[in-house]
Parts: structure tokens; sequence; C-alpha cells
């Protein structure tokens, strides 16, 4: 007997939709029916919970799904789905064990014909708790790193507006200049972390906006390029090849500008030698789309050690210890992501870094 298959057809029917499984699920299903017994198993729940659908499936519920809470009470007596209040619809997600300590987070559901009538079926769900684990370890990262990032500038505009308002006569105008934008720029180091940190949320949460418009991709490379010019980097630092002729780009030229810069900013304070950004025309990673516009920023440094390339794009991933919260490359990959757009990190032919990223042309369908 299969997880899928028990019980008659006009019993699978009621409870499972048609042109479904429930095997299709990640989470653990498992369904009794109106006397409590197992008519549903999925391979999840067989997966977590170590048991067979076989040994499962027909036998009551309490038995095939022995949970208690964390204080050991048998959780089925304890809540009683089919004999308690007849208003209860649902037993909201708590933290479960079966025996041996194995924990799941477990919801329910009870399916009723009519409002206070009987429990005809009880629907619970189980999920790993790991998942939820690592999300709560990533946050708490999170605001410890946000927190460490946060101390040091702030710590750093108290003292100097202490110090100048305490002994303001006692400094040269030069030593107040040194002073006063030395808090202006911690001030726009907390900006941009809070910056980064209303991108990290926008995008965990699939809520990144994208603002699209026409943008000239060369035109944007060459503005940064520029502007390090300016800086007093040399020119030669740089190489700028564009191939010709590009598409016609629709994207959000404040997010582009973005990721050039982390990208660009990557190459000259991590690698070395000339810093080559190639723009080209390439196949469109979106689907109906023939043509994208690929950027390419390499470098000759030493590179990025193959065994952490595949953590490049993670939160907290440092290339160096020279400072930075580690967030740059994160937030990159979400940005080109909500483009429909893709990003890849390799070895540069003079053996530095090498990031590439492909936006599709993303036209408005009047155009087309």
């Amino acid at each position: 007997m299969s997880a899928v298959t028990s019980g008659t057809p006009e019993t699978r029917r009621a409870w499972w939709p048609p042109g479904m499984g429930p095997d299709e699920l990640p989470d653990g299903l498992v369904v009794a029916d109106e006397h409590g017994r197992v008519v549903c198993f999925n391979a999840a729940a067989e997966r977590m919970t170590a048991t067979a659908a076989a040994d499962a499936l027909g036998r009551p519920l309490e038995k095939a799904l022995p949970l208690e809470d964390l204080e050991g009470r048998r959780w089925w007596q304890l809540t009683d789905p089919y004999g308690g209040l007849a208003t209860r619809v649902r037993q909201p997600e708590r933290n479960l064990l079966l025996p041996g300590g194995r924990e799941f987070l477990v919801s329910a559901r009870y399916v009723r014909d009519r409002p206070a009538g009987p429990v005809r079926r009880l629907v619970v769900c189980l999920r790993d708790t790991e998942a939820r684990r690592r999300t709560e370890r990533s946050h708490a990262e999170l605001i410890a790193t946000v927190a460490h990032e946060l101390r040091s500038p702030l710590t750093s505009v108290k003292g100097f507006t202490a110090t100048l308002l305490a002994k303001w006569e006692r400094f040269t105008d030069d030593q107040k200049r040194l002073m006063l934008e030395t808090v202006d720029a911690d001030a726009d180091r907390v900006t941009r972390l809070i910056a980064e940190l209303l991108d990290i949320s926008r995008i965990d949460s699939g809520r990144l906006e994208v603002r699209r418009q026409p943008v000239d991709m060369g035109a944007a490379v060459g503005r940064h390029i520029q502007a390090y010019v300016a800086a007093g980097l040399p020119a030669d630092r740089f190489l700028l090849r564009i191939g010709h002729p590009l598409p016609a780009l629709w994207a959000d030229p404040d997010k582009v500008d973005q990721v050039l810069s982390n990208l660009i900013e990557n190459a000259v304070r991590h690698g070395e030698g000339t810093v080559t950004i190639d723009v080209t025309p390439a196949a469109s990673p979106r689907e109906g789309e023939d043509t994208g516009t690929s950027v390419t920023v390499s470098d000759e440094g030493a590179g990025i050690p193959e065994e952490s390339m595949n953590r490049v794009f993670t939160r907290f991933w440092r290339g160096s210890k020279r400072g930075g919260t580690g967030l740059g490359l994160y937030i990159v990959k979400g940005i080109v992501e909500a483009h429909g757009g893709v990003i890849t990190v390799g070895r540069a032919p003079e053996g530095g870094a090498q990031f590439r990223f492909t936006l599709p042309v993303a036209a408005p369908a009047y155009l087309s």
C-alpha cells in the first residue's frame, strides 16, 4: 500500500484535489478520517518520521504519529481533536516531539461539513525545525553584524561632536573642518548600511521593486570609471570594451548603478592590475527573448579560491579582511535576479576574479 493510493477513490477525492498528489509537497502531510485513522501519509512524512507509509495507513493517528509537547504530554490526548470544542478549526503551529526526540513544527486543520459539525478530516502538516533554525541563525548573524558595523561610526560621531561642543573655541578652523568631515563620512557609512539592510529585507521578502527605463550600459560603466579617475586613480587602471551593437536595454538605472558600483569597487579594492570591463550583447537569460546585455568585470589579482566560489553570493562572505559588511554581493545577486538576469563568478584569464552578469532586454510589450 503506497502513501498516495490508500482508501477508496471516493475517500481520496474527498480530501485531495484532482490532478495533484501529496508526495509533491515539500512538507510532511498526514490526514486522518472521521474515525481518527490515517488515510494519507506522504513521502515527506515518511522521510521526516522514519515511518513507512504502509505502517501508518489505517492506524489510529495517535499511534501512527505519537506526538508529545516539550513537557512530555501526549499531544492528541491533550488537544482531543475529535471530542473537543466543536468551534475549533485549527491548531496553530508549534514545536512537538516524536519518540527519540525528533522535533517538528506541527500545525493541524479540522475539516467539518458544517460549522460546529463533527470533524470529517484532520489534516496535519509537519515541518522540519532545522530550516527555521537556519533562518533564525541567519537573522542573529545579521543583527550582530549590523550592531558591530554601526558601533564604530556612531562612536566616532558621538566622540567628535561631544568634543566640538565642549571645546569649540580651542580648535582652529582646520581642526574643526577635519572633525566635521570625519563626522560627515561616518554618517554616510551609517546611511549606506541602513540602505543595505532595506535592500536585504526587500530581497528576502520578494518585494524588491524594479522600475524599468532605457539604460545605456556602456555609458553607465563609463561614469563609474570617470568617478574613480576624478578621485585620483590613474586612467590606465581601467579598460572598457564595448561590443556593438548592444540591444536596447530596459532596467532600473539606480539598481544597475548599484550593481556596477559594487563589482567595480571590489575589483579596485581587492584586485590588482588593470580592471577590465566588457559590455557585450549576449543570449538572454529569459525565455522568449533572443538577446540580452552582459557585463564582465575582471581584475589581475590573486582571484577567489576555488573552494570559496560557491559562497561568494551568500551573506557575510568577505574576500579579504579589508573591511565591509559582506552583504554587497548578496544584494548584487538579488538585484540581478529581480531583473530576470543571472550572475556568475569565476577566474579571469589574467588570474584574478571575474564577475559576469547578464540582463534580459526586458523591452515593454508596446515596443515589440
